[in-house]
């Protein structure tokens, strides 16, 4: 929902790139360091009710985690590994943004919010995996409402400006954000079935029939 702003940030992001690809500085330092800032400070600070502090220097390392790519591009050094460890160091940083969020809300006693983030944290896990499991079966899955920079930005919004004292926006993000993932989950899954009885002539059957790879998870 946010790839209008890509190009923006792309252009704004493109002289930091540049100025360090003339250091030794390599795009899967950026890539862990960014995880490592984002979890870390989300894991330090939510759980003890710190939300602005926590949303503000997560989110400091969130632009970090972006010049990677960047970075990658300007040094012409993109590949399969780099976009592997980035996929897998983005679970790593929503694991520690909304893992430290829910680890507050069980020690100040709010259940029902622990429950909500909870699922907001699996179901970004899964909108994820849909689509790169699509994508491995060669299946077309370019829809979602709910994308990790409108997880990021709904979870890391919502957690400052509660911090700052803006009476219920917090759980109204959350809420809002188990909805969205919730309905994005949905649109990928049909996206996939649809292309998938495509692909095979109107049944959109047991892939594991039809010879492609089968997980078991």
């Amino acid at each position: 929902m946010l790839n209008f702003l890509r190009p923006g940030i792309a252009r704004l992001l493109t002289p930091v790139g540049q100025a360090l690809a003339r250091t030794p500085v390599t795009p899967n330092m950026l890539t862990v360091a960014g995880t490592v800032g984002v979890a870390g400070s989300a894991l330090a600070l939510f759980p003890i009710g710190e939300l602005f502090p926590g949303a503000a220097v997560a989110t400091v390392f969130v632009f970090t985690d972006m010049l990677d790519g960047m970075l990658a591009r300007v040094k012409g050094t993109s590949g399969s590994w780099g976009a592997f460890l980035d996929s897998t160091m983005d679970r790593v940083g929503d694991a520690g943004v909304f893992g430290g969020l829910t680890i507050w809300f069980m020690r100040s006693g709010d259940h029902p919010l622990a429950v909500v983030t909870l699922f907001c944290l699996v179901c970004g896990f899964l909108v994820s995996y849909v689509k790169a499991r699509a994508q491995g079966l060669g299946l077309r899955c370019d829809v979602g409402l709910i994308e990790r920079p409108e997880r990021l930005l709904i979870g890391l919004t919502s957690a400052g400006l509660s911090g700052l004292g803006v009476p219920y926006i917090l759980p109204i993000g959350l809420w809002a954000l188990a909805a969205g993932s919730l309905f994005t989950l949905g649109q990928r899954m049909r996206a996939v079935y649809l292309d998938a009885k495509a692909n095979s002539g109107g049944s959109a059957g047991n892939p594991a029939a039809a010879g492609a790879p089968r997980e078991e998870d």
